[in-house]
């Protein structure tokens, strides 16, 4: 888990000031006073071709590009820096070609299934908007085999190989000609082994939809975007990204988060003290940067620890893996009190999947076909 970049503690500490300081309220466009950035953006200007190259691939690895590029243009202009401004317009015109084109085919990806009898819901893709991950996920509660004959045959998708993970979590990645990202559906059930059935019918149950370049999509609804990010997060990557942060904190920030329907949720699938500890993390990360973003006191007190913070190792934010451990023993402890029987059976697969995956890392580097 090598930095790819030599400098990296330094591109994601400039990120991170630039996603935290660089807005006020939503992502549309940055803040009107940049001054208390001006030490930040001036180390971004400062940077080498070379270095320019590695810090906009973090951001690129971190789904953050478009806001982050955004503060630096506005910067640029503001002070006159024509060499910058134009490497910011060459790059984000780049990146928005490819986002508009990846929603544009998940728009016709949705309405194929749609129409053949798969309700679909967009999950964690969109919640970059304005950037774009890297893969296009979503969940579904149709049958997986419709899914699979819908892709095939109305997307002309290629199936990909499925890993012992794929399978156990219940999904699906496909291939599309034209398309350079990875299509991920997520069939009836969510969590690493697919354990997780009551919280994944409230996916759909209580979506909303959201208008991006013109085409409307049902995605989560604020809640579920924390148990799906803290089911990601907490209990199977065991790391963050910075858009992860950025996207939980705006929510936060502008009280769009039911407190008493997300501990709800979050029960219903034995997170909670996950989902409190993936908030904490949130929290302390932004007052890390100067933010301010105060949490309800029983989720402080849910959590694993009032003080838990990431550490930037391997190019993201790396979770302690002692509170890791000990929020996967309450997930099963909790399926356990309230006889779930398909997290009971599948939950104790996790650790030697993990095992498995990390031994398979260690030897060619990849984890694929495993994880």
């Amino acid at each position: 888990m090598d930095n790819l970049f030599s400098d990296g503690d330094t591109y994601i500490s400039l990120l991170s000031s630039l996603l935290i300081g660089g807005y006020d309220g939503d992502f549309s466009s940055p803040t009107q006073n940049l001054q208390p950035l001006y030490s930040e953006l001036e180390q971004v200007a400062e940077l080498s071709e070379e270095q320019i190259i590695q810090f906009l691939r973090l951001a690129d690895m971190h789904h953050v590009t478009v806001r982050a590029l955004r503060v630096v243009q506005k910067f640029a202009a503001e002070q006159n820096r024509t060499q910058l401004r134009d490497w910011c317009d060459t790059a984000l015109k780049a990146e928005k070609a490819r986002i508009w084109k990846a929603t544009e085919w998940l728009y016709a990806i949705v309405q194929a299934l749609e129409l053949n009898g798969c309700p679909v819901c967009v999950i964690k893709s969109l919640d970059h908007w304005p950037d774009l991950g890297s893969d296009l996920d979503l969940y579904t509660s149709g049958a997986p085999e419709q899914v699979v004959r819908v892709m095939q045959q109305k997307v002309k998708a290629q199936l990909e190989p499925r890993s012992w993970g794929d399978r156990l979590a219940n999904k699906w990645n496909f291939q599309v000609p034209g398309l350079s990202e990875l299509v991920e559906i997520h069939v009836r059930y969510l969590g690493q082994t697919g354990e997780q059935k009551l919280m994944a019918a409230r996916v759909l149950e209580r979506s909303v939809t959201k208008t991006v370049s013109g085409r409307t999509f049902r995605v989560p609804a604020p809640e579920e975007r924390i148990l799906i990010s803290t089911l990601q997060r907490m209990y199977r990557h065991f790391y963050f990204r910075l858009c992860d942060i950025a996207d939980i904190a705006w929510l936060l920030e502008r009280g769009a988060v039911d407190f008493t329907e997300l501990r709800r949720g979050a029960e219903l699938g034995g997170i909670w003290p996950g989902v409190a500890s993936f908030l904490v993390i949130v929290s302390r990360y932004v007052e890390d940067y100067g933010g301010l973003l105060p949490l309800p006191d029983e989720v402080i007190a849910a959590a694993y620890s009032p003080y838990l913070r990431v550490q930037f190792r391997g190019n993201f934010l790396r979770v302690p893996m002692r509170p890791a451990a000990g929020l996967y023993g309450s997930q099963l402890l909790s399926a356990g009190r309230h006889r779930d029987l398909r997290a009971i059976s599948r939950l104790p697969l996790l650790p030697p999947l993990a095992v498995s995956a990390l031994v398979a890392y260690r030897l060619t580097g990849s984890d694929k076909g495993v994880w």
